[in-house]
């Protein structure tokens, strides 16, 4: 049976109403500054950088954010009987919201909707510590230690999760269809996953708006608007 491989950026969740960051209208396009906000040494040594950073996650519109067709699409193929594993650079997870199961989501840079301490490593909702934002704490402290509190996230300048990395590319590795859907495929080392699917073999098919470093691999692109273009693509391989 085949195994779909789903390589997710930014842009299969731009009709969520989350920005992308490196397009015509990306985040470090508008406000070049912002990626500072979520640079790990800056945001650990510099507390105005850490409020920034909060009042950011507060007006972001992430958690307010819903599935749309093309994470449903993603989650249609897998109830549909074909095995498939997302590998995503997102960190909304609107992937399980759609109903795609979690343990089949790996998530490369993490998720924002969880807090975790830098100290003690304490792990909380998101929501709970942007309710203590609103209440006045504009750098809300761990609870359990006092520690520095951030996104799950990884952050510039931290190193991705070995463990996450190394399934994925076991995952990519055996696939045999690679769909990189909403990426410039610019960022490394999850943009290499595209070349070392097609170097094992499978079908490398890219939908994005605009071109991409590795085109030259792919199989099929595809350029129209991924809400559409994505559900179209994946019922060709559909189990039932």
């Amino acid at each position: 049976m085949t195994l779909v491989a789903i390589l997710s950026g930014a842009g299969i969740s731009t009709d969520s109403g989350i920005p992308d960051y490196r397009g015509p209208n990306g985040l470090w396009r508008r406000d070049p500054g912002a990626e500072k906000l979520v640079t790990y040494d800056a945001y650990m040594s510099d507390p105005d950088v850490r409020r920034r950073s909060w009042r950011m996650r507060s007006e972001s519109p992430t958690l307010r954010s819903e599935p749309n067709a093309a994470h449903r699409a993603v989650t249609d193929l897998e109830r549909s009987g074909t095995p498939v594993r997302v590998l995503t650079q997102n960190v909304d997870g609107l992937h399980q919201l759609a109903g795609t199961s979690a343990r089949k989501v790996l998530e490369l840079h993490g998720t924002a909707r969880t807090v975790l301490c830098t100290e003690c490593d304490a792990r909380t909702p998101l929501e709970e510590a942007l309710a203590r934002v609103a209440a006045g704490e504009e750098d809300p402290p761990c609870l359990e230690c006092g520690g520095i509190l951030k996104t799950a996230t990884v952050m510039f300048g931290q190193q991705l999760d070995p463990e996450v990395l190394g399934q994925a590319m076991a995952v990519v590795k055996a696939c045999d269809v690679c769909v990189a859907v909403g990426t410039t495929l610019q960022v490394q080392p999850a943009a290499s996953f595209a070349a070392v699917a097609a170097d094992h073999g499978a079908r490398l098919v890219i939908v994005n708006a605009d071109p991409t470093p590795y085109d030259d691999r792919a199989d099929e692109i595809v350029r129209e608007p991924i809400g559409t273009a994505l559900p179209a693509l994946l019922r060709q391989y559909h189990a039932a």
